[in-house]
Formats: C-alpha cells, structure tokens, sequence
C-alpha cells in the first residue's frame, strides 16, 4: 500500500501536535484499513471524536490506544510512530512442529511378569506392547531408549510403593547395586523388584517394600544365585 503523507494544517495555533511528523497520517492510514472509522476507534478503545482529533493532530493518543489499532491490522507500532521501517509487521516464522517419530521413543513391554517364573527373561520373553516415552524425558533421567524395558508386576510384595499389575521400567545397563535403589533380579527362575542391601560380608540382602515379607539374605558365596536384571527407572499404574 502507498500514499503520500501530508500533514493537515493547524487552523489555530493552539492544537497539541504529535511529536512525531506526520503520525496523525499514520494514524489514519491504519484507521482506513479498517470498515469504518467508527470499527477503528472502537478497536482502539476509544470515542470516534478522539479517534477523529488524532487524524487532525489535535491530541495525543494513548500508547495503548495505538497499540491495539496497530494489532487490529497486522501494522508496526513503529512505523506509525516514527514513520521508518515497513508499514506492516513482518509475521513470525512459526517454527514446525516435530514429528512424533523425534518427540516421543518406544520402550518395549516384555509379557515376563516381574514375581512369575520366567527363568531367563530375555530367552523366552515376547514383547507385549511399545511403552511410549517422550525423548526429553528419558535423556534428562541420562538413559538411553535401546537399553530399556517394561514389566509388569506380580503381586503384593512391594505394597504400597508398586501394586499387582503396576508396570516398571528397568535401565538394563545397571546391573551393579549402587545406592539405595530399587532392581529387577532373578533368583530360582523368579523375577523380582526389590531394594538390595549390600551386607559387610559382601552378601546382599533382599527387601520387599511390604513388611508382611521379610528380608531374604543371600550370602557372598551364593550370589551367583543372584543376577541384576537392571536398575528399576520409573513406575506407573492405574489408580
């Protein structure tokens, strides 16, 4: 859109001018865009008298009232203020959106039930379902989605902290107790979700989070009876 700017003349020497020259030209460039003049000023929160003595550079508006008549059309309050730049607000690049395939990663759901006899999980076990994470998620717990998996718990042993049914996500990386931290381990063909205790001797004891069971010590020279699955992640279920 291009015009000339003129200001109108003063007809007495007492009118208020703007200090910008020619904003009152502006003004009514922007106010022309819209249907009417009297759509302008309501868009601007103010009479169509006032609208009408801006135009004439006989008052100045308020910030706020040129604000919104700038947004109503997409116009630069800049511009209208000072007369530089382009006359309409460059749009913002609207970032894309990612595909699901880069927010979101898929951690497999083993049927290996966490307290069923399984034996060697990884041997006979079928993956059930994919679990779906968001990628910022896992890389801010530092995981690694390929050394990941869910199961599914089995019974009450760990009451209140997981219930029947209530699935847990193992980091197979860690298989070392380090801390006080819940693991999936294997003992008799079992799998477990339990808290490990390291003892002086160098055995482990096994702590379920129900105290209706008690703790299960293995001795140092039986832990080859005791293999880390991994490390316990997260967990989840329906209240």
């Amino acid at each position: 859109m291009t015009y000339k700017e003129k200001k109108p003349e003063k007809e007495t020497g007492e009118d208020v001018s703007f200090p910008y020259s020619g904003m009152e030209t502006r003004i009514a460039a922007v106010a022309d865009l819209y249907e009417s003049r009297k759509q302008a000023a309501a868009t601007a929160r103010a009479g169509l008298s006032s609208l009408q003595r801006w135009i004439a550079g006989e008052g100045m508006p308020a910030f706020d009232s040129v604000a919104l008549l700038a947004e109503g059309k997409g116009v630069s309050l800049d511009w209208i203020a000072t007369g530089k730049g382009e006359m309409f607000a460059a749009a913002k690049e609207v970032e894309p959106l990612q595909a699901p395939d880069d927010v979101y990663v898929q951690i497999p759901l083993y049927d290996a039930r966490v307290s069923a006899g399984h034996g060697a999980w990884n041997d006979s076990a079928k993956v059930l379902a994919m679990l779906a994470f968001t990628r910022y998620s896992v890389r801010k717990q530092g995981l690694e989605p390929a050394h990941l998996a869910a199961f599914r718990v089995d019974g009450d042993s760990n009451e209140p902290v997981l219930s029947d049914g209530d699935t847990v996500m193992v980091d197979l990386r860690r298989k070392e107790m380090r801390g006080d931290a819940m693991y999936v381990i294997s003992m008799g063909g079992h799998l477990f979700a339990k808290r490990l205790q390291l003892q002086l001797d160098g055995g482990f004891q096994v702590i379920s989070a129900n105290a209706a069971y008690p703790p299960v010590l293995v001795p140092k020279g039986q832990l080859d009876e005791l293999e880390i699955i991994g490390r316990v992640v997260w967990a989840g279920g329906w209240m």
